[in-house]
C-alpha cells in the first residue's frame, strides 16, 4: 500500500520544529530521495522534553497514517527482542518503543525518542531470527548514534529546506513512488543535495558498523546482516519494478555488503537456533495478513499437509488461529491442546486455549487456566491482558481491573491495555479510574488536550480518595507542563 497520508505523517513532526516547508514540496522531495532513518538527539541540540514531544507527535502521525498492530503477544515479542539488543549495544538505558506495522513491505525505521517500527513483511521475509535482529540492531544504532542530532546540526550548513527534507523523509522512508515529481526538485542546490546523499551513506555505514557489533554482543549470528543485505540486493535486481522497500530507505551496494561481511568475519559465526516465539510471531502475522478466514485455513492446512514449514508447532498454531477465526472451535481446541502437550508453558498456546474455552462457553475453565498462568508468570503482560479479557467476558470487571492495575504499577501499559482498564473501571463503578485510564490511552495516541480534559474530569469525580486525587494531580501537572512548553515553541 502506498503511503496516502505521507504528508500528514511527517508534517506533524516538522511542525514541531517550525521548519516552514509546504506540503507540495514535502510530497515531492520525500518521494525523490532515499534518506536515512534517525534516532534520538543529544541535549546539545534539543532537550529531552523536546525530544519526547517530537516522539509523541511522530507516533500520533504514525498511528493515524499506518496500520500499527496493537497485539500484546506480538508487541511483547518485539519489545523483548529490541530490549535485548539495546542491552547488548552498551549504550545504557534509554527510551525505546518497538511496534509492528501491518503491511507487507520489507522495511523498518527509527523515529525520534527511540520509536522503532518494524513492518510485518520484514518478519515474514526474514529467513532466521538473526536476520530480523540484524535489521532491528541497525535501527537501534541510528538511535544510539544520534543521527537526528547530526541532521539538526547540519541545518546551518545546508539550509532549512534541505534539513526539513532530511528529517521528514528520514521518518517516512521512501514509501511513495520514487519517480514522482522529479522535475520539481530542480530548484534545490546540487551541492546541498550531494551533502544530503553523503550524510545518508555515512549514517547507513555507521549504523551497519554499530549494529553488527550489537548483533554479535546479543549472541545472534553476525553473518545474518550481510546475508540479509545480499538477499535484498538480489531481489532488487530480479524484481526491479517491485524491489523491497528496504532498498529505498537503506540503499544496498556491493561495498556495503562487503563491509558487513568483513565485520562479521571479525566476530565469527555463531550458531543460534531460532526461538520458538520467532516462528509463532511469523505464523500470527501471516494469519493476520490473510483477511478471509477460509483462505487462512486453506493456507496453513496446505502447508502442513505438504510439509512446507520451518517449524511444525508454529504452522499448527497458525492453523488453529485461523480455525478459531473461522468458527471451527472444536478443531482449533484439539490442535491447541496437542501443542500444549509439547509446550505446556508457552503463553501463546495457553492464551489461545483459554480463549477457545471462553468461545465454547467454558468461562470458568478459561479463568482457571489464565489465573494459574499469571500466577506462574506475573510479569507477562500478554497473559494478564488475556486474563482480564476473559474476566470481562465472564462479567467480572472488578477482577479484570485489578489484574491490569497490578501490572501498570510496575510497567507502562499500551493503548489496548488502558482501553480495557477504562472499560473495566466503568463497569465496576470506578468513575475516577475510568477517566484516568482513558487519559493514558489518549496520551499514548498523541491526543494531549483530550487526555488533560479526562484527568480534569477524574479530579472532579465525587468521592475520589485523597490518594487517587494526588496521583491524578501529579499526572495532570506533567501533561499541562508539556502542553505549555509546546505552546511556547509555536
Amino acid at each position: 500500500m502506498k503511503s496516502f497520508n505521507i504528508v500528514k505523517l511527517w508534517g506533524a513532526v516538522l511542525l514541531t520544529f517550525a521548519l516552514g516547508m509546504s506540503s507540495n514540496t514535502a510530497r515531492v522531495c520525500a518521494a525523490q530521495f532515499e534518506l536515512p532513518d534517525f534516532g534520538s538527539s543529544a541535549d546539545t541540540v534539543m532537550s529531552s522534553a523536546e525530544e519526547r514531544r517530537l516522539g509523541r507527535a511522530f507516533m500520533q502521525a504514525v498511528r493515524k497514517s499506518l496500520p500499527v498492530i496493537e497485539d500484546p503477544l506480538l508487541t511483547d515479542y518485539l519489545e523483548s527482542l529490541g530490549n535485548r539488543l539495546v542491552a547488548a549495544s552498551g549504550s545504557g538505558a534509554g527510551r525505546y518503543s518497538f511496534f509492528f506495522i501491518n503491511q507487507p513491505s520489507v522495511n523498518a525505521f527509527a523515529g525520534p525518542d527511540g520509536h522503532i517500527g518494524v513492518y510485518s513483511g520484514l518478519v515474514l521475509t526474514s529467513q532466521s531470527e538473526s536476520e530480523l535482529a540484524a535489521v532491528v540492531a541497525h535501527e537501534i544504532a541510528h538511535v544510539t548514534q544520534h543521527h537526528l542530532m547530526r541532521a539538526l546540526e547540519d541545518q546551518g550548513r545546508i539550509g532549512p529546506l534541505t534539513t526539513a527534507l532530511l528529517i521528514g523523509a528520514a521518518i517516512l522512508g521512501a514509501q511513495v513512488d520514487a519517480n514522482m515529481g522529479a522535475a520539481a526538485i530542480a530548484g534545490l542546490q546540487a551541492a546541498a543535495l550531494q551533502r544530503q546523499i553523503n550524510f545518508t551513506r555515512q549514517n547507513e555505514e555507521e549504523a551497519d558498523r554499530v549494529g553488527i557489533s550489537t548483533l554479535a554482543a546479543a549472541d545472534f549470528d553476525p553473518f545474518a546482516m550481510p546475508g540479509f543485505f545480499e538477499r535484498m540486493a538480489k531481489a532488487g535486481r530480479t524484481y526491479e519494478n517491485s524491489a523491497p522497500e528496504f532498498l529505498r530507505t537503506h540503499p544496498v551496494t556491493s561495498n556495503r555488503i562487503a563491509d558487513a561481511l568483513a565485520r562479521a568475519e571479525h566476530f565469527g559465526y555463531k550458531q543460534r537456533p531460532d526461538d520458538l516465539r520467532f516462528h509463532l510471531v511469523r505464523a500470527r502475522l501471516r494469519e493476520h495478513s490473510l483477511k478471509n478466514p477460509e483462505k487462512a485455513i486453506g493456507h496453513f492446512k496446505a502447508n502442513l499437509n505438504a510439509g512446507r514449514y520451518r517449524n511444525k508447532s508454529a504452522e499448527t498454531y497458525g492453523y488453529a488461529l485461523s480455525l478459531a477465526r473461522g468458527g471451527q472451535v472444536t478443531r482449533a481446541r484439539d490442535l491447541t491442546r496437542d501443542l500444549l502437550e509439547l509446550h505446556p508453558n508457552q503463553a501463546e498456546f495457553i492464551i489461545l486455549d483459554a480463549r477457545l474455552d471462553a468461545k465454547a462457553g467454558s468461562h470458568a475453565d478459561a479463568i482457571r487456566k489464565l489465573q494459574t498462568a499469571v500466577g506462574l508468570r506475573p510479569d507477562s503482560m500478554p497473559l494478564r491482558f488475556a486474563y482480564a479479557q476473559v474476566l470481562m467476558d465472564a462479567s467480572k470487571p472488578t477482577r479484570a481491573f485489578e489484574t491490569l492495575e497490578d501490572a501498570v504499577r510496575w510497567r507502562s501499559g499500551s493503548a489496548p491495555v488502558y482501553e480495557l482498564m477504562s472499560n473495566a473501571a466503568l463497569k465496576s463503578g470506578k468513575k475516577a479510574a475510568t477517566h484516568r485510564y482513558r487519559a493514558e490511552k489518549l496520551y499514548i495516541q498523541g491526543d494531549l488536550e483530550p487526555a488533560i480534559r479526562q484527568l480534569e474530569l477524574a479530579l472532579k469525580t465525587p468521592g475520589i480518595s485523597f490518594h487517587d486525587a494526588s496521583k491524578v494531580q501529579v499526572r495532570l501537572d506533567e501533561l499541562k507542563t508539556e502542553q505549555e512548553e509546546i505552546e511556547k515553541k509555536r
